[in-house]
């Protein structure tokens, strides 16, 4: 009802002014109105410049925000502020901290952050309430010796600085709980840091440091330590003594061990040891009873300690980029693990026990060697099974199968085996990439597996099998060769027949004679190169010709005319889990499962006139997709099975279903219907066809019935000539005598 009149100067008891982003040039002036009763103003996050001098005779302010503006001055007149409690001018253009900032003895929280303050004013240790100071991003390269008369601070920030060296005074801050050095060009850390009795959190990340005191360990009450991104060759020995440790970062040094007092954290939490030089992880850390995250992303791993199995607590498993070569059983004891990130390594087989981790949901094992899955996964509800860098989903559908070796069932889909996508550095796309010979010795991305495959390879020549066939290019971008029984022994064939079976195969692109022969010179280099780098023997090349389309079609009812009907069954498999099961009988040739998604055989059938006519992008594509299947064929029952159909007329034929889909398949649907389906579709698509042509037809007929303006005019004028005619015509007679 009643209202303050602006004419008459109220003095109201307005306690706090908040005036935050409020895009202010200046100071408002009516906040002077409120001198004696203002206690709290926040101007944060405007475009102060100055502050007037009228501004500081708010005496009784307790907490001030300047924070985020333009101010370039911090004038001498703040020492007005005899009750200030709280000050903050972090993000400004001030260049220096009066000197008269001593005077506020009631300072408990400053923040000085972002300014270009290369130096603290001499009174600055004076301010002994402080108990929260923040100094980061600053230009500070010491501290006055005198800093450790601040003997109430409780948190101190000096992050971002230039600081090589720290005060001994340093250790008077018996109440410091938090001390910040990151980011700064700190060489060696004192050993009075374990002075501090209070101290819970150290920070020293992102620091020239090349070891830490022993005297760390004497921090009793330290709960989080951070020496990530320094030059650590190795740790103290007494690191076991940080009894309330929960949090030990040690990301990017040079740590080559772990010591043995790393077991006697047994309050850690979280552990992070990515990109050093481990080469083994200490057994220790099996001790660490209440780890619930393990990191070892980028290290020189080559196995995990057995030890490993007593983290019951542990929740998150990172060893991504190491070189392990198999996982350690006693992983199946981690009941609570979520997250097992294993990629980029070398294993080549997950242990059964995996299917113990009843928690676990998330599994990436992409990059690695792996031919299969366990079968116990089927018992984890997982959310994410990660096979392949380029995998479009989370979640694949996987189908069962049986282990030659071992005769147990394991899981697989159409990411396993395991392959490499990239193209090799050294080789060419047409060059000896596509050999059977290439496949099998290049199977892996990196150099030093592609040497050992090789290896492996010469000294197992003489075994080879139709088995070697199952080996397959992951990027195809070339046909694949197919071979007829010809041994690996045999010499590298001539030029000329080269150029021939070149001809042959390449058929489709309609080449001459000349780039033929060209291309098997190039290829002949490439092989040479490849010998040179791996000072092995010159591996022999075996070109192979490329079946028609034709002769895949014969070679598929060759492989249906000699399959019992037993062996022509299948059987769709239940689905648990997100997972496709389907338990494979003793014998491996009559092992089928129905995928979810199913791909026939293009079955290509084209007159030499139409072969003729194919453009080269064509050849190449349809080339590739029968060759793809033609793969299929060769390898046998692992991977495609033959099911039972009827055609027309009650023949019995074989129809090709994969038990898993290539990835560039994946996509695309065939729909197959019957012949009588076929026909009645044919036959009233005719008919309704015919039905529009004669409806055309009765419009046009109509419309021509209607005689238009310009015939009109041509008749008219057709009579015109005819009568004019006639008139002549009688002219010409009544002149005759």
């Amino acid at each position: 009802m009643f209202r303050c009149i602006p004419l008459f100067k109220c003095n109201r008891q307005v306690e706090c002014v908040d005036k935050r982003h409020c895009s202010l040039p200046t100071v408002p002036e009516d906040i002077l109105r409120y001198s004696r009763s203002l206690e709290e103003l926040f101007l944060d996050a405007n475009h102060i410049r100055d502050l007037p001098k009228n501004f500081f005779r708010l005496h009784r302010l307790r907490r001030l925000g300047l924070s985020d503006n333009e101010i370039h001055k911090l004038p001498s007149d703040i020492q007005n502020f005899e009750n200030l409690v709280e000050l903050d001018v972090s993000r400004n253009d001030i260049p220096d901290i009066p000197e008269d900032i001593k005077k506020l003895r009631a300072l408990q929280i400053a923040d000085f952050s972002s300014n270009p303050i290369p130096r603290l004013p001499a009174g600055f240790s004076q301010l002994r309430a402080l108990t929260v100071l923040g100094l980061n991003d600053m230009s500070l390269t010491s501290l006055p010796s005198d800093f450790g008369s601040l003997m109430s601070l409780q948190s101190l920030e000096l992050r971002e600085n230039l600081l090589k060296s720290l005060p001994e005074s340093l250790k008077n801050l018996t109440k410091l709980e938090r001390l910040d050095l990151g980011d700064n060009e700190i060489e060696e850390l004192p050993g009075f840091i374990g002075e501090l009795p209070a101290l819970e959190e150290l920070w020293l990340d992102h620091n020239k440091l090349q070891y830490l005191p022993p005297e760390i360990g004497n921090l009793k009450a330290l709960i989080c330590l951070d020496v990530s991104e320094n030059k650590l060759e190795k740790l103290p020995e007494k690191i076991g003594g940080l009894c309330s440790l929960t949090d030990l970062h040690l990301s990017q040094n040079m740590l080559e061990t772990v010591p043995d007092g790393i077991g006697d954290l047994s309050k850690l939490a979280i552990l992070k040891l990515d990109q050093n030089r481990l080469h083994t992880l200490n057994e220790n850390v099996g001790r660490c009873t209440n780890l619930q995250e393990l990191v070892l992303t980028e290290n020189f791993l080559m196995e995990l300690p057995k030890s490993i199995g007593n983290l019951n607590e542990l929740t998150v498993l990172n060893v991504d980029r190491n070189s392990l070569a198999d996982i350690p059983m006693e992983i199946g004891n981690m009941t609570l693990l979520g997250v097992l990130s294993l990629r980029d390594n070398k294993l080549t087989k997950l242990p059964n026990e995996l299917g113990n981790c009843k928690s676990l949901h998330v599994l990436d094992v992409s990059g690695n060697r792996l031919q299969y899955l366990p079968y116990t996964l089927v018992n984890l509800e997982l959310k994410a099974v990660w096979l392949s860098e380029n995998q479009a989903q989370p979640l694949l559908t996987f189908q069962t199968d049986r282990d030659e070796t071992t005769g147990e069932n394991v899981l697989t889909c159409f990411l396993l085996p395991q392959l490499s996508y990239t193209q090799q550095p050294e080789l060419d796309h047409t060059s000896e990439v596509g050999s059977v010979t290439w496949f099998r010795d290049h199977r892996f991305n990196s150099q030093s597996q592609e040497l050992d495959r090789i290896r492996e390879s010469s000294a197992s020549r003489d075994h080879d099998s139709d088995d070697d066939w199952e080996e397959k290019e992951a990027s195809r971008t070339h046909s694949v060769k197919f071979t007829e029984d010809v041994s690996e022994a045999r010499e590298v064939p001539s030029i000329q027949e080269e150029s021939e079976s070149s001809d042959f195969s390449l058929s489709g692109l309609r080449r001459p004679l000349s780039a033929v022969r060209k291309l098997v010179s190039q290829r002949r280099t490439s092989l040479q190169r490849l010998s040179s780098l791996t000072n092995l023997n010159e591996t022999p090349f075996v070109r192979q010709n490329t079946p028609h389309p034709k002769e895949l079609k014969l070679k598929a009812h060759k492989l249906l005319a000699g399959r019992s009907p037993e062996q022509q069954t299948t059987q769709e498999p239940p689905a648990t889990n997100g997972v496709a099961m389907s338990p494979p009988d003793n014998e491996t040739t009559t092992d089928t499962t129905e995928p979810v998604e199913t791909q026939s055989p293009p079955e290509i059938i084209k007159d030499d006139d139409s072969d003729q006519e194919t453009q080269e992008k064509e050849s190449s594509e349809d080339e590739n997709d029968d060759n793809e299947d033609s793969d299929e064929l060769e390898r046998g029952g692992r991977r495609v099975a033959w099911r039972e159909g009827v055609e027309e007329g009650g023949v019995r034929a074989g129809r090709l279903h994969r038990r898993d889909t290539p990835h560039h398949l994946k996509n695309k649907r065939v729909s197959h219907i019957d012949a009588s389906r076929a026909r009645d579709l044919i036959a009233q698509a005719i008919k309704k066809r015919e039905q529009q042509e004669e409806h055309k037809t009765d419009e046009e007929e109509a419309v021509d019935d209607v005689p238009d303006e310009k015939f009109m005019n041509t008749v008219s004028y057709m009579n015109l000539h005819f009568k004019q005619a006639t008139v002549s015509q009688h002219i010409a007679h009544d002149a005759l005598p």
